[in-house]
């Protein structure tokens, strides 16, 4: 099969397409070739399916082969991957279990409209640190400020079957970190994940409404604000093609 591997500010991915639509046929694939010991090595897997309205329908599987309703840098990945092989323009809708995602290309900078953030819960008690549920496209855990080791983080995602993200202001930028449900490991970036800091701290006042953030990949994401959407906005580069035998 064919794939290309993609990294969306610190997220890698394998992206391929077919023409058949054909739903929940990559999950054992996912496991093998996303396996950073065993495979290539991603965080997920992301296969192109054709849509009669949308653009682009996708199927996405972390890389232990589960399927989350949403990722989004996964969605910036795949509209610059969906571009470079002639499948879609340099605006895009693409479909996924959140609904339908809009993501605009200029260059190398892609900026994606995610799904309206949901509350789901205030002030949650763990490790004496004060905590929000807050789902945009998937269940994320915010605090600010805390200096947890992995395996707190770790506990905290089965407890709350959520990803976990610790917020740090810094001179007018947000360091992030995140643990994530699905890849069971800190990842570099985390699109969803930032997008849920972003809410959690632009509703206390604690930044503006256009935001540096900063992951652990180091490099620069942009988040706003606008008629109750979320935007992320960074960087994608292509790393490789393949051929992988199955």
């Amino acid at each position: 099969m064919f794939f290309s591997k993609y990294s969306a500010s610190g997220n890698d991915f394998l992206l391929t397409h077919t023409f058949k639509y054909q739903a929940n046929s990559y999950r054992d694939i996912a496991k093998i070739i996303c396996h950073r010991q065993k495979g290539i090595g991603a965080d997920g897997l992301i296969v192109l399916k054709p849509h009669n309205i949308y653009d682009i329908e996708w199927e996405f599987y972390n890389s232990d082969g589960s399927q989350p309703n949403m990722c989004g840098n996964g969605t910036r990945a795949t509209a610059m991957y969906a571009r470079d092989f002639g499948l879609a323009a340099q605006k895009q809708k693409i479909l996924t279990k959140a609904g339908v995602i809009n993501v605009e290309l200029q260059e190398d900078m892609v900026e994606s409209e995610l799904t309206q953030a949901v509350i789901l819960q205030k002030d949650i008690i763990e490790f004496n640190i004060k905590w929000w549920l807050i789902d945009t496209g998937v269940p994320h855990l915010v605090c600010e400020n805390a200096n947890l080791s992995k395996e707190d983080l770790k506990s905290l995602r089965h407890k709350y079957n959520a990803n976990v993200n610790i917020a740090k202001l810094d001179e007018g930028r947000v360091i992030a970190r995140t643990f994530e449900r699905g890849v069971e490991d800190e990842t570099l970036a985390c699109g969803t994940g930032m997008a849920a800091m972003f809410y959690y701290l632009f509703k206390q006042g604690k930044v503006s409404n256009s935001t540096l953030f900063n992951p652990a990949s180091g490099e620069n994401l942009y988040l706003k604000e606008e008629k109750g959407k979320i935007f992320l906005k960074g960087r994608v580069k292509k790393i490789c093609d393949f051929i992988y035998q199955i």
